[in-house]
């Protein structure tokens, strides 16, 4: 089990990178108004990563639990996972938008400046939400998507 947690971290690294800079990319070129940053750019933002969390599961970490010899397996599993991901999406925008109204209660600027570089608050409240909803994901993939055939 711990080697499935340590393969899913990091395989999900490359998603929460995806998400990170399609989110950026949306907040900083293509949106303005605070529906577009927080909620337009964030639903972007989770397709590409679901996607690409959703190749790492099924090709590297559960790889073993996947028939393959049917034809309809990908997309069977790939439907169970984005569903699946719909929910960890939710908990995603509760946290996010939690955590970004706890940003301005407290005051926190927007762009938060790390390190010389501007950084869009809602990068950081996205990142703060994805751990809340990583484990949510993981335990999705392990008991319901990719679940042991008896």
């Amino acid at each position: 089990m711990l080697r499935k947690i340590i393969s899913f971290i990091i395989a999900n690294f490359f998603g929460t990178i995806v998400d990170t800079a399609v989110l950026w990319i949306c907040s900083h070129f293509l949106f303005e108004s605070y529906t577009g940053v927080y909620i337009i750019s964030p639903v972007i933002s989770f397709e590409c990563a679901v996607t690409t969390n959703f190749l790492c599961s099924y090709f590297y970490i559960w790889r073993g639990r996947v028939d393959r010899e049917k034809s309809k397996s990908f997309l069977r599993y790939y439907w169970k996972y984005n569903l699946s991901c719909t929910g960890g999406f939710l908990i995603k925008m509760g946290f996010l938008l939690l955590t970004e109204r706890a940003f301005r209660t407290i005051g926190i600027p927007d762009p938060i400046v790390i390190f010389g570089i501007n950084v869009p608050d809602v990068v950081i409240c996205n990142l703060i939400a994805l751990c809340f909803s990583g484990v949510f994901n993981f335990a999705m993939g392990e008991w319901v998507i990719f679940r042991k055939k008896k």
